[in-house]
């Protein structure tokens, strides 16, 4: 028993040193149970149950974790997916991702719910690929956008975070409250809210009717000033 201590809490130290000198970032993990190869450039980990990882930029909770490939550059996950990006302050949920700590992109599968909380964007679709270096998202697959009064259908979108610009296509469809726009591509700028359509332009504007002003009474001319009666003056 002492032996198989000993044995785990070597693997543990081999672990986590090549997890800190692999990218020059501290890797903290918690997990029911663990298994997997130390040693091995190449090797394998698998973090089971209420399994818990943080980088210096990325956490990540979900059922199960894997670390793989070489000085375990991919991060695996599968299972009521949680994760939030440190730096950005974006947040994400979904069913299953991996994430390359090289590039540090993210691809996010499966009932994806991405929440940019700084600029209050709130984005669901079945793919997105998130790169935290550029703070750009890449949607695919029944796209749905809300910011502000703006709610965004389409196929394929792109939020670029850092320009607050939004780029649909495949059938992308804008609401802002009784306004509606269509077009082949869309691009909306979600700061200024400006919106630019191209191809097959269809949309419906409501406009509020001006409230008429009831015309104004006819101001009724005072009646004139009784005259003062002078008595005769006596001789």
């Amino acid at each position: 028993m002492n032996s198989f201590k000993k044995y785990i809490l070597s693997y543990l130290l081999i672990l986590l040193f090549i997890l800190t000198s692999a990218y020059s970032e501290k890797i903290t993990f918690s997990a029911s149970s663990m298994s997997g190869t130390a040693g091995d450039s190449n090797g394998k980990t698998v973090l089971s149950g209420n399994a818990h990882i943080m980088t210096e930029t990325m956490e990540i909770s979900a059922d199960q974790i894997e670390l793989s490939g070489k000085d375990y550059r991919i991060i695996s996950a599968s299972g009521n997916i949680s994760g939030k990006n440190l730096e950005t302050k974006m947040t994400f949920t979904c069913q299953s991702m991996s994430y390359d700590r090289e590039t540090k992109v993210a691809l996010l599968e499966n009932a994806v719910h991405l929440v940019d909380t700084e600029n209050d964007v709130t984005a669901d679709a079945e793919i997105i690929e998130y790169s935290q270096n550029s703070n750009v998202a890449v949607m695919q697959i029944q796209v749905n956008l809300t910011q502000k009064d703006n709610k965004c259908t389409a196929a394929h979108a792109i939020y670029r975070k850092n320009e607050q610009m939004l780029e649909m296509s495949g059938n992308p469809n804008i609401t802002q409250g009784t306004d509606t726009f269509r077009a082949q591509n869309i691009t909306l700028n979600l700061e200024t809210q400006e919106i630019t359509l191209d191809g097959r332009v269809k949309g419906s504007v409501t406009t509020t009717p001006k409230e008429e002003k009831s015309p104004s009474e006819p101001v009724q001319p005072e009646p004139p000033a009784a005259e003062e009666s002078k008595e005769p003056e006596n001789e």
